[in-house]
C-alpha cells in the first residue's frame, strides 16, 4: 500500500531540546546599542516636514521682512550716499540681516517642538521612542539648524534683488562658522525655552524681552564705535554681537569686533566654547526630565 501524507497530528514533535530558544532582554536592559540612527533621522525628518509644510510662513515671510528693513533703515539713513566701514549701508547691514533672520527662525523653530508637545498633550511622542537625549537634541538642533540655513538662503536671495547690494565673500570660513554657530546658539536656546515654558505666552516673553532686544542691539544697523564706552562694553558681553559681526566680517572683511582677523577668530572660539556650554547644560536638563515628566 502506499504511503500516506503523514498528519500534522501523526508526525514526531521537535525536540525542545535542540531547537533553539529566543531569549528576550529583561526590563530596563537596552536593546539598540549605540546609536539609534534611524530614530534620529525620522525625528529630525519630521521636524523639518512640520515647519516645510508652512514655508509660506516659515521660510519666505522673512525674506519680505528683511527687504522692508532694508528699505526703512537705507532710506531712513540717507539713502545711498551712506558709508559704514568704506562700503554703503545696504551693503553693510546687508550681512547682519541675514544672520538675524537665520537667528530668529532657529530659535523659533527649537522653542515651539517641546512646548507644542505639552500643550497638546503629545510630549509622551518625544519622550517614549528608544531614543537618547543626545539623539534627541540632536535632531531637534539639526531640524532648527536646516530652517535657519534655508532662510538664509531666501534672505540671500531676496537681498540680492536690491540695487547696489554687493554681498562678495571675502572669508568663506567665517560666514560659515558665524552662521552656524550663531543658529546653534539660537536653536539651543529655543530648546532650553521650549523646556521651561508651560504656555505660548512665557515663549513670547522670552522673544519679546530677551531676544529681541539682543538682536537688535547686537550691532546690525550699527558699528559699536559710535556708541559711548559704557555702551560699547555692554555691546561686547553681548554673543549676538559676535554672530553679526563675525557673519559681516566673511563679507566685508572688515568687522567691529576688532582691528585683526584674530580678534574675529577668537570671537568665533568664543561662540563654540559657549554652544558646549550651553549644550552639556540642555543635555543635563533634558536627562533628569526638567519640566517635561513632572
Amino acid at each position: 500500500m502506499a504511503d500516506q501524507p503523514q498528519l500534522a497530528a501523526d508526525r514526531p514533535a521537535p525536540n525542545s531540546a535542540s531547537a533553539p530558544k529566543r531569549e528576550f532582554p529583561g526590563q530596563g536592559v537596552a536593546i539598540i546599542h549605540g546609536i539609534n540612527g534611524l530614530g534620529l533621522w525620522t525625528l529630525y525628518i519630521k521636524e523639518v516636514r512640520r515647519f516645510f509644510k508652512v514655508q509660506t510662513q516659515t521660510i519666505w515671510a522673512p525674506a519680505i521682512t528683511t527687504l522692508l528693513y532694508l528699505m526703512i533703515f537705507t532710506l531712513a539713513l540717507g539713502g545711498g550716499s551712506r558709508q559704514v566701514l568704506g562700503v554703503s549701508f545696504a551693503t553693510f547691514v546687508a550681512p547682519g540681516l541675514i544672520a538675524m533672520g537665520m537667528m530668529n527662525n532657529a530659535f523659533a523653530n527649537s522653542s515651539f517642538n517641546l512646548l507644542s508637545g505639552k500643550m497638546q498633550g503629545t510630549i509622551v511622542d518625544y519622550l517614549m521612542p528608544p531614543l537618547s537625549e543626545m539623539e534627541l537634541m540632536i535632531a531637534l538642533i539639526g531640524a532648527a539648524l536646516t530652517r535657519a540655513l534655508l532662510v538664509g538662503l531666501a534672505l540671500t536671495g531676496a537681498i540680492l534683488l536690491w540695487p547696489g547690494v554687493d554681498l562678495s565673500v571675502a572669508h568663506w570660513w567665517a560666514v560659515i562658522w558665524f552662521g552656524l554657530m550663531g543658529s546653534v546658539l539660537l536653536a539651543i536656546v529655543g530648546l532650553l525655552t521650549s523646556m521651561w515654558a508651560e504656555k505660548f505666552d512665557h515663549n513670547a516673553a522670552v522673544t519679546n524681552f530677551v531676544i529681541t532686544p539682543l538682536t537688535m542691539l547686537s550691532g546690525t544697523f550699527y558699528v559699536i564705535d559710535r556708541l559711548a564706552p559704557a555702551f560699547q562694553t555692554a555691546s561686547r558681553l553681548n554673543p549676538f554681537f559676535y554672530v553679526i559681526s563675525g557673519f559681516r566680517f566673511g563679507f566685508l572683511g572688515q568687522s567691529d569686533i576688532g582691528s585683526t582677523n584674530t580678534a574675529v577668530l577668537h570671537g568665533g572660539i568664543g561662540l563654540g566654547v559657549l554652544n558646549l556650554a550651553l549644550g552639556a547644560i540642555t543635555y543635563v536638563l533634558l536627562r533628569s526630565g526638567w519640566r517635561l515628566k513632572n
